[in-house]
């Protein structure tokens, strides 16, 4: 087996030559004239020329193999007391069916359509059926209010809505089709078609022009094959919050990202063709797309798809049941989940229920992994515990422990080394690459591997801006951090103003802009504060219009009940103090990261450009008040 060095040196010298390699293991309609073109940087592409279908290779090509009476889906859902497993066979045929009848009502390759639902199997059929015509989707999170959904429908300009009727939040039924008909009321854009499927426990009304039942329209219809499309033809736009309100699409091409997401089912995860895998997470978010629904299919692998919460469902040892009815291999989640189990059962009393024999690693992701919780999980498991780093826009791991490649040693904190593709870098704002255990920047040299995003949909400019413009010639990743002197990685934590709830990327810009329509905000700031469970949690500040007087406590149940219905509770938003003013720069801007470091604990400078320092001694005493930091 070769080493993780021999590896990683071939991927950075000849990634050409290394990425041809592993693209033998996907079936092409036609080779590549090109592995990588390098000629309009830094809008690299990646197998340009080739021709293929990523449904095909998710879903037919294990059926042809000889694999269709495999499991495919393993669907648990405490919240429904339902299980159900759904072969490759299976769900070719859904699929197609679903294909069948989406292309029958005017979806042909190249139009988008978004799909919002929540964790059932008709997600990834939904998903799949799309990637089998060439159509582009774009799920959003089945908790997202209207108003957030309709600026994905303007932006996305969806032929068609894909949803379900509702979902099942903690005790909660929540339908989706009022929100759906909400967010295309507000919206420019109208689709032409909302497609509904309908659940059990709550029936949609399909009584607007346009409105179909998915049951009744994949009934008789014709079933679709799969559309030859070009490597470099986009799969689907992904969504993510940016510093200013309006949502990022990354888009994601067809050819790199089959490519790229099987490689890494071996050579991360150490998971062969027909183990369970689960990625406890929400086909919403970028962990969803990449180890829910397209590597593990990829890869011929068993996917579960598990419709409920770590802990309530019923209780704290709701993972290790899955794990253990399921014979899951390997389990990804973030650590937010485990957070919340250990809370609730910190002995892990519950894990003593349930025969954990086939359950071989845990990974997790999405936010930075305390050493407190990895230490936690592995004396409760003795299994290994994978942090691993990486972001929507790049759909698979940045820096990660490599486990069917060379498992290293783990230090606490670190999520190990750069994965084979990514030339991982810390750069000074100057862009001066800096030494060993020196905090800065963290940055990727281009090009970047594939599977990466390729550009923000209808926005090339801000796909510049954002990511290649400060570090010309390295993706900016937003993160800052530092590497050691044995080459591990260890993120510290965001650059700008885009906080981690739970997993989650959400934009304090976006919760900003909702606060500012208050009658009485004059202004505001909201950044990230530390949270035990959730990792961080929105903290708003806010300065009243002159003249106005008005019950605090009134003001901020009524900010909270805002932030809910423009973003959804997604983004946790509680707590609020009202304040004389703001500290900024002389030239107007204000202080977030200032603010952010003195609510934390984190020693920070006095900013040269501030226009009256002590405005931070008024806003430190009022974050004392309600606590700030914490302990």
């Amino acid at each position: 087996m070769a080493t993780y060095q021999k590896l990683f040196d071939k991927s950075i010298e000849n990634p050409e030559e290394f990425w041809a390699e592993a693209a033998q293991s996907i079936d092409w309609y036609k080779k590549w004239d090109t592995v990588l073109d390098s000629s309009k940087p830094p809008f690299y592409r990646w197998f340009k020329g080739a021709e293929m279908n990523t449904c095909y290779n998710a879903v037919d090509r294990h059926v042809e193999n000889g694999c269709g009476d495999q499991d495919a889906i393993i669907y648990d859902s405490p919240v429904t007391d339902t299980v159900r497993k759904i072969t490759y066979s299976q769900l070719r045929d859904q699929v197609a069916a679903l294909a069948g009848a989406i292309k029958a009502q005017g979806a042909e390759k190249g139009d988008t359509v978004i799909i919002y639902m929540p964790m059932i199997p008709e997600a990834l059929v939904a998903m799949l059926a799309c990637a089998r015509l060439g159509v582009v989707h774009s799920v959003v999170f089945g908790g997202f209010a209207a108003n957030e959904l309709a600026i994905r429908i303007d932006h996305a300009r969806p032929k068609m809505i894909i949803c379900a009727s509702g979902a099942i939040e903690g005790k909660k039924t929540l339908a989706y089709k009022p929100l759906i008909d909400s967010a295309i009321d507000q919206s420019d854009h109208k689709p032409e078609k909302t497609i509904v499927f309908q659940r059990e426990f709550v029936t949609a009304d399909l009584n607007r022009v346009g409105d179909l039942d998915w049951q009744q329209i994949t009934e008789d219809a014709q079933p679709a094959d799969c559309v030859v499309v070009a490597a470099t033809d986009p799969l689907y736009i992904l969504y993510t919050s940016g510093t200013t309100g309006m949502p990022k699409g990354v888009m994601r091409d067809n050819g790199g990202h089959a490519v790229a997401l099987n490689w890494t089912m071996k050579n991360i995860y150490n998971v062969e063709p027909g183990d369970v895998y689960w990625a406890a997470s929400d086909v919403g978010w970028v962990v969803g797309h990449s180890y829910i629904v397209y590597a593990p299919l990829l890869y011929g692998c068993t996917t579960v798809v598990y419709e409920g919460k770590p802990i309530g469902t019923p209780d704290a040892g709701a993972f290790w049941r899955v794990i253990s009815q399921h014979k899951v291999k390997v389990m990804f989640t973030a650590p937010t989940a485990f957070r919340a189990i250990k809370k609730e059962d910190p002995d892990g009393t519950l894990l003593k229920q349930y025969d954990l024999s086939d359950y071989e690693a845990l990974f997790l992701a999405g936010e930075r992994l305390d050493p407190d919780t990895y230490h936690w999980a592995k004396k409760l498991l003795n299994v290994p515990v994978i942090d691993h780093w990486w972001q929507t826009e790049t759909a698979w791991a940045i820096v990660g422990n490599p486990m069917g490649i060379e498992q290293f040693p783990v230090k606490p904190g670190s999520p190990t080394k750069p994965v084979p593709g990514y030339d991982v870098r810390v750069v000074d704002d100057a862009g001066k690459e800096l030494g060993p255990n020196q905090e800065g920047n963290i940055v990727v040299k281009l090009p970047l591997p594939p599977g990466t995003l390729v550009t923000l949909w209808r926005n090339d400019d801000r796909f510049v801006s954002s990511y290649m413009s400060t570090f010309p010639g390295y993706y900016e990743t937003s993160d800052g951090g530092y590497i050691d002197e044995d080459g591990y990685v260890f993120v510290m934590g965001r650059i700008d103003d885009v906080i981690n709830i739970a997993g989650h990327r959400l934009s304090t810009g976006a919760m900003e802009e909702v606060i500012a329509t208050h009658i009485h905000v004059a202004e505001c700031a909201v950044f990230g504060t530390h949270d035990s469970l959730k990792g961080q949690q929105p903290l708003g500040l806010v300065v009243l219009k002159s003249g106005v007087e008005c019950d605090e406590e009134e003001l901020k149940i009524e900010l909270v009940q805002m932030i809910r219905g423009k973003i959804g509770p997604i983004a946790c938003y509680r707590e609020t103090a009202v304040v004389s003013r703001l500290p900024k720069t002389r030239s107007g801007k204000i202080l977030r990261g200032t603010m952010r470091s003195i609510a934390v604990g984190k020693e920070y400078r006095m900013p040269s450009t501030i226009d009256d320092p002590t405005c931070l001694d008024e806003i430190t005493e009022d974050l004392k008040k309600m606590g700030y930091p914490e302990g």
